[in-house]
């Protein structure tokens, strides 16, 4: 081979390599970013549902669930102070109080909603009516509920409490999130989405409710459900 093509096979060879290299790189970035994106979903996920789990324990013990935690008062700590409307029921989960986490995997601090009737002690069951209902959203957009119904009843109860993650972005980039900080009753629940042209925007907010059943049954268990 003569000098000439050698080094034009060379400079060529070097092309290459630094393109693969270039190309390796974004590729371990996106599925490398994605990976751990998962995993802090997957990590917030549990800590929602351990969560819900920690609520129903402490109303096993106190015959009552506990009321929101407000942000600059005592940290992790419920509200001295009843909380009789469902707006002054909704606040941050008392994560102290539960034994959990301050934060979930993204460094917000979780939200919470509870039925006014279901932080008094003893609880009233043949009267107290679950409020909180989840919505979504069906491929066009239409909302439908996922817990609860339009009217909440004692023959229909909604959900007695809601625990809510504001997911990676602490923007209110669309507006089911700007509903979901804003909500006291209403909350959305659907795939994540960043598409801003989607029905309600971008989404990737996560929640769980806290089962009535299960709560019932494990009042009743620890003797703490009139």
């Amino acid at each position: 081979m003569k000098p000439r093509a050698r080094q034009r096979g060379a400079a060529l060879l070097t092309i290459l390599l630094i393109a693969t290299m270039v190309m390796a790189a974004v590729l371990l970035s996106a599925f490398g970013g994605s990976g751990v994106e998962r995993a802090r979903e997957q990590r917030t996920h549990a800590l929602l549902a351990q969560a819900s789990e920690a609520l129903v324990g402490f109303a096993a013990t106190h015959g009552r669930l506990p009321r929101p935690a407000r942000e600059g008062a005592d940290p992790g700590r419920e509200q001295a102070a009843p909380c009789a409307s469902e707006a002054a029921c909704t606040g941050l989960l008392p994560w102290r109080d539960l034994g959990l986490p301050a934060a979930d995997n993204w460094g917000h601090p979780l939200r919470y909603s509870v039925t006014p009737a279901f932080t008094v002690a003893p609880l009233a069951r043949t009267s107290a009516i679950a409020t909180k209902r989840v919505l979504s959203r069906d491929a066009g957009g239409a909302l439908f509920f996922t817990a609860g119904q339009e009217i909440c009843s004692l023959a229909a109860q909604c959900a007695p409490a809601v625990i809510l993650s504001r997911g990676r972005s602490d923007a209110l980039d669309g507006q089911d999130e700007a509903g979901n900080l804003a909500a006291a009753v209403d909350f959305m629940q659907r795939p994540r989405s960043g598409t801003p042209e989607a029905p309600g925007g971008v989404f990737d907010d996560l929640l769980v409710t806290v089962p009535l059943h299960t709560l019932y049954e494990r009042m009743a268990a620890a003797k703490t459900l009139p």
